[in-house]
């Protein structure tokens, strides 16, 4: 028979030979990065030599939040991993997709695998950063390194500031820096194609259906991931038209990643300056998010805390549903709902006209959008949420309270893009304003003189 001491020793003898058998492999973990190509994370994890394993996790923390299990986000996450699958299995290897709470998985991954190393690309919104410093300590337990690399913009953090290497507040000077700081090196394509001969070799797995994850799927189809010319040289012109094809749409590609933003950069340097400011825009809002933690759900400027909202849950519906009595307003909000779009003016008018005419917390729209919006981004979203409120940076003069009626007569005059989405407009199915311009412009103007003094 064995003894006490000896079944210790077998065991031991055990677990050091199951951890010998395990395969030694790094791991590229998709997050906002849903593509293959010129991709800085899986670019650092091929190069290691080790074998790569790809991976994305479908947090089970953020879908339960998803009130809508009809969710487009969700449903356009699921094709991009399809077709991130497709491409490696005609390269011989495959795609890891898990479900579950982040941590969980992890644990199980490093029971399983002998990890030499975990590369991702940099996610900047506070959850993210939360996520990301519990599995650090997790992985880092376990004497397992995790490396992140900027990828989703094309300067992050401290890499546009001032000469006393504090944060700009301003656009303008913001974007004079970043234009003066660019050159080919950060518009350079990582080329991973020339290494994925270090995938791992696996066999076909498994993504969990929507099904399975409580969630529907939905026949939609996507704007493609391309912008042409033809928009890029009529962008300056055309971008306030909400009626016609006048903008990219490529936001949605640039969120999950499914595009490279040092592709669009190059292209736009090339095509239009306008457009180029656009995706700054992006840079400079997530640049603000990771400087300013506390302006994702407060103001930026703290004494717009102040303001006191009349917050009318009445309003607050009509203008959820399009039902205001303001036609341009109306019509953003069904095309929102109906589709996960809102033209990029017809989003300024509305955000200003729930915070100023209806007097109501910016934070209640910014969150609504953040349930519908196709290209959710978090620091943009609160961004040009607060620009509309005063309350952020750079922001509109809190006295700046845009007209519905002479945005729509300046911006849609012969009503194609109202009557597309409202269609009772002019028939007595169709509601009064909900409020009268002059009144609540006045109202609003008072309500912050007196807040704010």
């Amino acid at each position: 028979m064995i003894g006490e001491g000896g079944c210790e020793a077998t065991l031991g003898f055990f677990k050091r030979f199951a951890s010998a058998m395990k395969k030694e492999i790094a791991i590229h973990w998709f997050r906002r990065d849903l593509r293959l190509s010129d991709n800085a994370g899986l670019y650092h994890a091929l190069r290691t030599g080790h074998r790569v394993l790809c991976l994305f996790i479908f947090d089970s923390a953020i879908l339960d939040r998803l009130d809508d299990k009809r969710d487009l986000r969700l449903v356009f996450i699921h094709r991009a991993l399809e077709r991130i699958r497709t491409e490696l299995r005609a390269l011989g290897s495959d795609l890891r997709v898990e479900y579950g709470l982040p941590e969980k998985i992890w644990a199980r991954l490093a029971d399983e695998f002998e990890i030499k190393g975990v590369f991702a690309c940099r996610d900047y919104e506070p959850y993210a950063l939360q996520r990301d410093r519990v599995i650090y300590d997790l992985l880092s337990n376990r004497n397992v390194t995790f490396k992140a690399f900027k990828d989703q913009v094309i300067f992050d953090r401290k890499e546009v500031v001032k000469e006393d290497g504090t944060p700009y507040q301003v656009f303008t000077p913001y974007s004079r820096k970043w234009k003066t700081l660019l050159n080919d090196f950060y518009l350079k394509p990582y080329p991973t194609e020339h290494y994925m001969f270090n995938l791992l070799p696996m066999e076909q797995g498994h993504i969990p259906s929507l099904a399975e994850m409580g969630f529907a799927d939905v026949d939609f189809r996507f704007p493609p991931p391309v912008v042409s010319r033809e928009i890029l040289h009529s962008y300056a012109d055309r971008r306030d038209i909400p009626s016609v094809e006048g903008t990219s749409r490529i936001s949605v590609h640039l969120r999950f990643g499914t595009v490279s933003i040092r592709q669009l950069a190059a292209l736009a340097l090339r095509e239009s300056e306008k457009w180029l400011n656009e995706l700054i825009w992006r840079d400079f809002y997530q640049m603000i998010l990771y400087h300013f933690p506390h302006s994702a759900d407060g103001a930026f400027r703290p004494i717009y805390d102040r303001i006191e909202w009349l917050n009318n849950e009445a309003h607050f519906d009509a203008w959820c549903n399009g039902m205001t009595g303001y036609p341009l307003v109306d019509a953003g909000m069904r095309e929102l709902n109906e589709t996960g779009h809102m033209h990029n003016r017809v989003r300024m008018v509305v955000a200003s006209f729930l915070t100023k005419h209806l007097l109501i917390d910016w934070r209640w729209g910014e969150r609504y959008f953040a349930k519908k919006l196709l290209d959710f981004d978090l620091s943009a979203n609160c961004g040009g949420w607060q620009w509309a409120a005063g309350s952020g940076v750079d922001a509109a003069p809190y006295f700046r309270v845009f007209n519905p009626a002479e945005q729509q007569r300046k911006f849609d005059p012969d009503l194609t893009y109202v009557r597309k989405w409202v269609p009772e407009w002019g028939t007595a199915h169709y509601p009064e304003p909900i409020v009268e311009h002059a009144t609540a412009r006045k109202r609003a103007i008072d309500t912050y003189q007196k807040s704010l003094k």
